[in-house]
């Protein structure tokens, strides 16, 4: 569950952590220049943070260390001071160096008050950084098509699990096609079988379903620009017809009658496939260890996963993902020592590194993990995963993380209000493209 807590708590309190307290710190040629010293660098407190605070006391004892002139000291924050201690920080003259973030929409603030160094060069002319990992990776935390962060954790694509005992008593085979999709789930509920598990209760579970019919109906382009803060673009005709597709399983009773009181949190929804109650469920790639922990015979037998079905007649390219690509470190515009924070990036693209995470249970970036991940806890799994990544033309970014911070929680009460049929698919595209 640690997967999903890191997914969801900046986007739930994105506005908050960046909107306030910033001041506009842009970096000088005396401040960027400087060598020497100890850098800073915060990180999410987890048990995760263990890989990185083996990667900077390496780093600490490196050649590459002792040339720079520079070492980093890493501080674990709390998840649940983090949002509040960077907000702070990044507002002081006591800016960490290095953070830890989701990319994207996380960022927005810090980069519109110069406060990070626009990576794109620096990647360009650095090896190591520019082949290191999967292009789709680096794209999806950029803004505007520039990266300002490096990939330092593994990926958490959305995938559509499925119950293959469940499947194979039906006769059935996982949709692939949205078509297949609706009259896969007329032979399930012929059967009693509820045909998707949704924990309505949070709303954040239903965010995937719109995100992934808006670029299958649509194709990517539709988010960038509403990424982009362009709240017109909510009015693209891609985002209505997801909408409608949205009424329409709603209102075929395809999550159920009580999808709304289900929880993620406390199992719910997963428990509804582990038991064969529901054959289907859309989730982040931690639903694997989710059900490992609480049903593992399921997870080890019957726990199935493919890719979310291809819209019929649609723009968006099947291969196309939705989710959490990783998470990255971006670096200050008022780091005491650029140089060393570079070479410090390029050790996360080493394949020490990523064993390290692979050995965590982690499925890496990183262009080189393909062939690692043997090693993996469950390699069927990694390499599903990988590869799903491996070939996407595109990794869309969750949107509540995405978007900007004060769209995030309003969007989520928009999406939420038409999966419980309080506001019709023209009623939610209108109230989404009044959003300031």
């Amino acid at each position: 569950m640690e997967s999903y807590s890191r997914r969801w708590f900046l986007g739930v309190s994105g506005a908050t952590m960046l909107t306030a307290g910033l001041t506009a710190c842009g970096s000088s040629d005396s401040d960027s220049g400087k060598s020497g010293g100890q850098l800073t660098a915060f990180v999410w407190g987890d048990d995760a943070a263990k890989i990185q605070e083996d990667a900077v006391r390496k780093f600490n004892a490196s050649s590459a260390a002792k040339k720079t002139g520079g070492t980093i000291k890493l501080q674990r924050i709390p998840g649940s001071d983090y949002p509040a201690k960077l907000r702070t920080a990044m507002g002081s003259p006591s800016a960490p160096d290095l953070f830890f973030n989701w990319g994207g929409g996380s960022i927005k603030a810090y980069v519109d008050a110069d406060q990070l160094i626009d990576l794109h060069d620096i990647i360009e002319s650095t090896p190591a950084l520019k082949n290191g990992f999967l292009p789709s990776i680096i794209q999806s935390g950029a803004l505007e098509g520039r990266p300002y962060g490096i990939p330092m954790r593994g990926m958490q694509p959305v995938l559509l699990f499925f119950n293959k005992k469940v499947f194979k008593d039906a006769g059935l085979e996982p949709p692939t096609s949205w078509t297949q999709l609706l009259d896969i789930n007329k032979k399930f509920k012929s059967r009693g079988i509820q045909p998707f598990a949704l924990g309505g209760a949070d709303k954040w579970t239903e965010l995937m379903w719109v995100s992934y019919l808006v670029d299958r109906i649509g194709g990517p382009e539709v988010f960038r620009k509403i990424q982009g803060g362009d709240a017109s673009a909510w009015g693209d005709p891609a985002v209505l017809r997801a909408a409608e597709e949205i009424k329409s399983l709603v209102d075929d009773e395809a999550f159920g009658k009580g999808f709304s009181s289900v929880q993620y949190n406390n199992g719910g929804a997963s428990t509804l496939l582990a038991k064969g109650k529901a054959a289907m469920h859309l989730m982040g790639s931690w639903e694997y260890p989710t059900q490992l922990g609480k049903f593992k015979d399921f997870a080890e037998n019957d726990l199935g996963w493919v890719a979310f079905p291809a819209y019929d007649g649609g723009a968006g390219d099947i291969k196309n993902v939705v989710g959490n690509p990783t998470n990255y470190w971006s670096v200050s515009a008022r780091t005491k020592n650029r140089e060393a924070a570079i070479e410090f990036l390029k050790t996360c693209a080493s394949e020490e590194y990523t064993k390290a995470l692979i050995a965590n249970g982690d499925i890496p970036t990183t262009a080189n993990a393909g062939a690692l991940l043997e090693d993996s806890p469950n390699p069927e799994f990694a390499k599903f995963q990988y590869e799903l990544v491996q070939n996407a033309p595109a990794f869309t970014l969750s949107w509540d993380q995405a978007v900007k911070p004060d769209w995030s929680a309003p969007m989520l009460t928009e999406i939420d209000k038409l999966f419980l049929g309080q506001s019709s698919p023209k009623e939610f595209v209108t109230a989404l493209k009044g959003l300031k």
